[in-house]
């Protein structure tokens, strides 16, 4: 984006665990007040980079800064203008609502009037109010997801990371927490998001950097991405599983690059060319088998098909542990001496 700030630079971030080489020159930037979504399989690599970023880890090799300050040289001045929220909620399930807040807010040094007074506003904000003061283990896991988010935001961070912030919450959590992530870019926070789910991504992100196996190996916008697999997809959804089985066999002609099969749905997805007369041709040949189709169509690429091209995978596909810092541990009050 011409002419804005970046607020987040990584170049060449290499980091090994013994004999594993986690990142292998991961390199990216995110413009201040924009949504940049580091996507990748579990163990691509996606959690090493926020642990770096937010001065948990050191990197073997390459630099970072974040809001203007390097890393490792600044990492007290970097841990003061960040937030950070890990895959798992991180909250004292014996303190109230109000009490978790306050702490954080205290161990920011924001003192007992202010860490009350915030905490009051996120409580709100969150739609946590008439839960304040229980005991936070009285909370489902979407309040407690949005519990830990406002503990992130109690300092008012410059630059907020969210390492898969909707992890295990139920679809309509998942639906409110990126109505608020929407909310926070709308407010100039700039958010370095990490997630395997890929419409989560589509939903949210400006840009897009795509890690696999820790080498970035795809950036740009959703549409700059989903450009690169080009053409259509042709997409069935048959009778039984024993016809998906023929269906793809009797396709597998058309098909331009590899099918995808999902028993559960009896869906069959296929990369095509040639438009409606590849549709006709597909109709043709499955009119001379057994096969039972309940529905058929073409439609444009999306980023599960961005995956499977660059990858060989889904990107809910579980990957080798490359990564032996994911899952990342919970979600720290940085902004107070985080370890480094």
């Amino acid at each position: 984006m011409p002419g804005m700030t970046n607020a987040v630079v990584v170049e060449g971030l290499v980091k090994r665990f013994g004999a594993t080489t986690a990142l292998d020159g991961v390199g990216f930037t995110v413009a201040e007040g924009t949504v940049l979504g580091l996507l990748g399989p579990n163990g691509a690599g996606k959690t090493t980079v926020v642990r770096i970023l937010s001065t948990l880890m050191r990197a073997d090799a390459g630099r970072a800064e974040v809001a203007g300050l390097d890393v490792v040289r600044q990492a007290g001045e970097v841990r003061a203008s960040i937030g950070l929220t890990g895959q798992y909620a991180a909250v004292d399930e014996y303190l109230t609502g109000s009490e978790n807040l306050e702490m954080v807010g205290q161990l920011y040094r924001l003192g007992k009037r202010e860490s009350r007074a915030r905490a009051g506003q996120l409580l709100e904000r969150f739609e946590l109010t008439d839960a304040a003061r229980r005991p936070a283990k009285t909370y489902s896991g979407g309040m407690r997801r949005r519990l830990d988010i406002a503990a992130s935001l109690i300092a008012r961070p410059r630059v907020l990371f969210l390492d898969e912030p909707t992890t295990g919450l139920d679809p309509r959590s998942r639906l409110g927490m990126w109505e608020f992530i929407a909310d926070l870019v709308q407010d100039g926070t700039t958010i370095l998001l990490t997630t395997q789910y890929l419409e989560e991504a589509d939903r949210l992100a400006d840009r897009m950097v795509v890690i696999d196996r820790g080498q970035v190996i795809a950036r740009g916008t959703a549409d700059e991405l989903k450009a690169q697999v080009g053409g259509e997809r042709l997409e069935l959804t048959v009778a039984t599983v024993e016809q998906l089985v023929l269906a793809a066999e009797a396709l597998r002609p058309l098909a331009q690059a590899e099918m995808r099969r999902d028993e559960q749905t009896r869906r069959l997805s296929m990369p095509v060319s040639g438009g409606t007369e590849t549709l006709a041709e597909a109709l043709h040949r499955l009119s001379a088998t057994s096969v039972q189709v309940l529905d058929i169509g073409l439609r444009r690429p999306d980023l599960d098909d961005v995956f499977l091209t660059l990858t060989g995978h889904a990107a809910e596909d579980a990957a080798p542990p490359t990564d032996p810092a994911d899952p990342v541990e919970p979600s720290l009050p940085v902004g107070t001496g985080a370890p480094r």
